[in-house]
């Protein structure tokens, strides 16, 4: 179960911290990034779709650290490949942050940010 003080703060908290680990040299990037927290979980997801080099990472290895609320949380990145589920993340992603990235409908394809959701699940949780 997610820890509510963290659910919480992810919900509050516009940028956070995020430290994944190179596909091949292993090596940490931090970088900040947007966080959503819907439905009891912690997403994240690159508006620029999969083509940046943290959610390469991520599909590569899955490992992260989320820096947040004073906390390092050590992550395991779940890719969301349910277009239903990825879909989801645009009206909490719009509401908070005023972004207006197009979205998908029906059997419309992925737009390139709904291709690229993470849900974040710490480590024992």
């Amino acid at each position: 179960m997610l820890d509510p003080s963290l659910y919480e703060a992810a919900a509050r908290t516009k940028e956070v911290e995020l430290t994944t680990f190179g596909r091949t040299s292993g090596k940490p990037s931090r970088r900040i990034i947007w966080i959503t927290a819907l439905d009891g979980r912690l997403y994240v997801r690159s508006g620029l779709g999969l083509t940046r080099d943290w959610p390469k990472n991520l599909l590569a290895n899955g490992r992260a650290i989320l820096h947040i609320d004073s906390r390092d949380v050590p992550v395991h990145a779940r890719h969301v490949t349910d277009p239903d589920e990825a879909r989801a993340m645009h009206a909490p992603v719009k509401r908070k942050y005023d972004a207006a990235r197009p979205s998908s409908t029906g059997a419309q394809p992925l737009t390139p940010a709904e291709q690229a959701v993470f849900e974040l699940v710490p480590e024992g949780g």
